[in-house]
């Protein structure tokens, strides 16, 4: 699992395999840059990453498993949970709580795609459908992947009921703190799809942080006030 790395103070956190990569700008914004519901907030991030804002495209985050193909200057593309794009310069992003934000990068074909996968997404098979649409749309051979899974709700500190556990694989879920209770490792489990999907698992990187144990990022479940931190990515001109 690769460690975060700061990128530009407290402001954005970055994964250091996706970071290396000259054809990829990526981040995700800590509360220092505001929440990521506000539009000044998401401005500055855009600025932080050399992104101009009117070139980014918003995905609603419906909490499903649809994606959508950005073409050309579309400013949000709601009803769908994630985005694939080959346009240069064209930032493409999603705004979450505890949910996980998923990179998918291909540098032979030159094409992005992003993603955000919370619990009903993940069961959806969310990641899975990252993969397929880039190889549909850009003929991207999912072994050629790069994939990063950004910050989110740890599978430490995620307890969830029967009812949402049952949909996981075992290796996804461990015993909670009672009866009926239950640890879900989003990671694991969309680790495992992408995998499943035919990216190769050295091809995964994890960022290996918490929301709920991170003061500088927001968390739904810890907080419950509606702040979002965002991920931003955009293949480079």
């Amino acid at each position: 699992m690769s460690a975060p790395v700061e990128a530009d103070a407290r402001r954005l956190l970055s994964i250091p395999r996706l970071q290396s990569e000259r054809g990829l700008v990526h981040g995700f914004s800590t509360l220092a840059l505001g929440s990521m519901r506000d539009e000044a907030s998401r401005r500055r991030l855009s600025a932080a990453l050399g992104l101009e804002w009117e070139e980014v495209t918003v995905a609603g985050a419906v909490h499903g498993a649809e994606i959508a193909t950005v073409q050309g200057a579309v400013p949000r593309m709601d009803d769908v949970d994630g985005l694939v794009t080959a346009v240069p310069g064209r930032g493409l992003f999603v705004s979450l709580g505890d949910c996980y934000p998923l990179i998918a990068y291909d540098r032979r074909r030159r094409a992005l795609g992003l993603a955000h996968a919370g619990w009903r997404g993940t069961a959806a098979g969310i990641a899975g459908e990252l993969v397929a649409r880039l190889t549909a749309e850009y003929g991207c051979d999912p072994a050629d992947l790069l994939v990063g899974i950004g910050p989110g709700i740890c599978g430490r500190c995620y307890e969830v009921g029967d009812d949402v556990a049952r949909r996981f694989p075992a290796n996804a879920v461990r015993p909670g703190t009672g009866d009926g209770k239950f640890l879900l490792d989003l990671v694991a489990a969309n680790r495992a799809a992408l995998v499943e999907a035919g990216v190769r698992p050295e091809n995964v990187h994890a960022a290996g942080i918490c929301t709920y144990e991170t003061a500088a990022l927001p968390s739904h479940r810890r907080d419950g006030d509606g702040r979002r931190f965002a991920c931003l990515a955009a293949l480079r001109r």
